[in-house]
Formats: structure tokens, sequence, C-alpha cells
């Protein structure tokens, strides 16, 4: 089992390369949990499968709060695991999917987050990859959201902004001693040659292991103006041959965990 949180500042494309790598993984027939673990909750969107998402960890948190000092001697732990199996996890086709969603209450939203973390420790042993799209920024290394990942891919676009959260997500993980297997990179939405040098001298200088460069396709906004998924990329474009070159890399990490 090999577990894999995509991250990296918010506008980098990271949700979309989830979705592209989650689309191409369930099909090589290996048992997949895709998990949306940021709030904005855009990642059944990108697959094609809001439809079929009826609660999120999130508003199973907001019944629990409310009725939890009503349960009496209840197990409390057990009656939100009945709740996340039986409700929270879509069986999609090819995959399931877990969306943590965003608490409408009061209250803080770290109880979530260790939600989540619980139930993933309990889930993940049941599949062959998990694949997290995480929340955009910094902040669920320093809550442990994803510390129990195998593998970091951290998206970046040309910005100097987008490098330097790289860079911070290489220096926090040290800080904080998770102890993943590797941290990759992934350059998105590259226009030209001057950034692709950019990227790799940038990959090179931190010790961040170069997955690929990813071409800006118009394609992409173009299926998000008409509301459609992303896995509707076109597969002879030059970006879905090189998420599947990802996904190669990925699969054969899962293949020398058996």
């Amino acid at each position: 089992m090999v577990v894999v949180a995509v991250t990296g500042k918010g506008g980098t494309g990271k949700t979309v390369i989830s979705a592209l790598l989650i689309h191409f993984i369930s099909k090589r027939g290996l048992n997949l949990l895709a998990v949306d673990a940021d709030p904005d909750s855009n990642l059944p969107d990108a697959l094609g499968v809001a439809d079929e998402v009826t609660k999120t960890l999130g508003e199973i948190r907001e019944v629990f709060q409310v009725s939890r000092d009503e349960m009496g001697t209840t197990d409390k732990e057990q009656w939100l695991e009945g709740k996340i199996y039986g409700e929270a996890i879509c069986e999609c086709d090819n995959f399931d999917l877990l969306v943590m969603g965003r608490p409408e209450g009061e209250g803080c939203y770290c109880y979530t987050n260790n939600l989540l973390k619980g139930v993933l420790r309990k889930l993940m042993r049941h599949y062959d990859v998990v694949v997290i799209d995480s929340e955009a920024g910094l902040e669920h290394f320093s809550r442990g959201t994803i510390s129990g990942a195998d593998y970091i891919i951290v998206v970046t676009d040309m910005s100097q902004k987008g490098l330097a959260t790289a860079k911070r997500i290489k220096e926090l993980s040290k800080e904080l001693n998770l102890k993943f297997k590797d941290i990759f990179l992934i350059g998105n939405r590259i226009t030209n040659s001057e950034a692709e040098e950019v990227i790799k001298r940038f990959a090179d200088e931190e010790g961040l292991k170069l997955l690929e460069l990813l071409p800006y396709d118009e394609k992409i906004a173009e299926l998000d103006l008409r509301g459609e998924p992303v896995i509707n990329l076109p597969e002879d474009s030059e970006y879905t041959r090189k998420v599947k070159n990802i996904v190669d890399v990925l699969i054969n990490l899962v293949e020398a965990a058996v």
C-alpha cells in the first residue's frame, strides 16, 4: 500500500493533477482510495462524480457535535466510524472517494482534520493506493493531516510564490521530522524553455525529484468553463501523455511496496 499526497500553493493546479492521477491509476486494476482533503472540495467535480457524493466528513462532524451529548453510553468512536463507512465513502466505478468538506457550525476545524487522520489510518490498509488532494498551502503539514503519506508530490507553477511554497514544504518536512519516503516536484502550466530550466535548477538545488514538467493546456480551462470534468481531457494531448508518465512512476512504487 502506497499513500501519495498532492500539495502546493493554491492555484497551481494540484486538483487537476490529482484528478488525472486518480483517473489513470484507477484504470490499472488497483484498489484505489481518493481523498479530497481540501475544504473547497473541488476534486469530485474534477473527477465527474460530484452527484455521487452524499455526505462529507465535515457534515458528519456537525451531526456529531450536535448529538454527542445525548448519546449517553454509546461508543462515540464506533458511531463516527459507522457514519463514515456507511455514508461518507463514495463507491465510484473504479475507485472509492472520501471528501473532507467544510464544517458549517462553530468549533475548531482541527477536529475534522483529526477525524480524517483517524479514519485514514483504518481505511488505508484496505487499498493498494491512496491519493490525497491536500489543502493548499502549509497548514496541513503542521497539523499532521498527511503525516501518514509515503510520498509527497509538490505542484508548482512558474511563479516565485509557487517555488517558495515548494521550498517551505521541503523545509517543514524536515523540521517536523515527517518521514516521507520521498518528495517529488511537478512543474505545471509551463509555457517556455526558460521556465523549464528555472524549475529544473530549483529541483536540483532543493533536492527534490522532478517528476514531470506539464505544459499549459488551454483545453483544461475550456473544460472548466463548460463545467466538464478534467478527466475529459483528450487522451492524445501532451498534458495527458505526461500525466500518464507520472502514473507509471507511481505504479512502479506501488509494485515495489508489495
